[in-house]
Formats: C-alpha cells, sequence, structure tokens
C-alpha cells in the first residue's frame, strides 16, 4: 500500500477559485486493533498483523468510531478507548473515546449522537501539546477473550489552529 504525507493546506476549489470560502479540515480515517482483555492503558496497533501503534497528530479531533466488538465470555464484558501522551505519559484519558463500550455486541456507530457510551473527549482535541497514542482494553467487567477493531475518523484543525 502506498503512503501519501503532505504537509499542504488542502482546499476544494469546487465552486470557488478565489480562495474566499472557508473550505474547514480534511477528515482522515486510522484502523485499530486491540485484545479486550489487555489493560486499558494498551496502546492499540493498526491491525492484527500490524502491531504498530496508532499514533494521532497534535490536535486530532476523534468525530466518530467505528467498532466491530468481538470480545468473548465474561458477564456483560465492556471495554475503554482512549489515549495517551506520547512524550508525556502522564497525560491521558484512557475512556476519553469510548467508556464501557460492550465487547462483545458486533459492529457498533458511536459518535455524539451515542446515548451511553461516547468519552468526554470525542470531539475535542484530546491534546493540543503533544501527540497522543491511542489506547484501548478492558473496561469494568472483563471480556476472556476476542477482539475489538475499527476505525477513529478524525480530523485535525485547518492550519494547525487547535482549540480545546
Amino acid at each position: 500500500m502506498a503512503t501519501s504525507t503532505t504537509q499542504s493546506v488542502w482546499r476544494s476549489l469546487g465552486g470557488d477559485t478565489t480562495k474566499t470560502a472557508y473550505a474547514g479540515s480534511m477528515v482522515m480515517i486510522a484502523d485499530f486493533y486491540f485484545d479486550p482483555t489487555a489493560a486499558n492503558t494498551t496502546a492499540v496497533q493498526k491491525s492484527a498483523s500490524d502491531t504498530s501503534a496508532v499514533i494521532l497528530p497534535i490536535g486530532a479531533v476523534v468525530v466518530e468510531v467505528h467498532v466491530n466488538a468481538a470480545g468473548t465470555g465474561g458477564s456483560s464484558p465492556t471495554y475503554d478507548l482512549g489515549w495517551v501522551g506520547y512524550s508525556d505519559s502522564s497525560a491521558l484519558d484512557v475512556d476519553g473515546l469510548v467508556a464501557e463500550g460492550d465487547a462483545d455486541s458486533g459492529k457498533q456507530v458511536i459518535n455524539w449522537a451515542t446515548a451511553t457510551v461516547p468519552g468526554d473527549d470525542l470531539g475535542v482535541a484530546m491534546s493540543t501539546s503533544q501527540m497522543v497514542k491511542v489506547t484501548g482494553g478492558v473496561g469494568a467487567s472483563a471480556a476472556t477473550g476476542g477482539s475489538i477493531s475499527g476505525k477513529l475518523i478524525y480530523y485535525v484543525p485547518t492550519n494547525g489552529k487547535v482549540t480545546a
């Protein structure tokens, strides 16, 4: 798979060639995978076969999480999804994206409209001063096996202008 990187300002030229209209921020998607029996401070990995940590840039704002919850065992098992600072691990919120998600319920979409499990960092910048590692693991009720995978839908504010 090819890798594309740019530091350019992205704009839509679809209706405004004068660059007067506010173009907004580009939405990105990051895959994740983790073991729902791991400590919830554990960095999630990119996939079942790619154990690299999922690291998001300074100012990243996760607005939605798509989850395939395939946890097994336990009594109504739950999971947490959050973050820890890349350079300062004392900055963290281990359930900032999903708090006590249902670990054995299959496909889920978690966003601002989800009534019970969005974390308090969904929709706001996780850190305005450092990159973050996404974390995931056991919630209050432990699974005994399985996996949790999905996609983080996020953006970084235009021109790096981060507001918390």
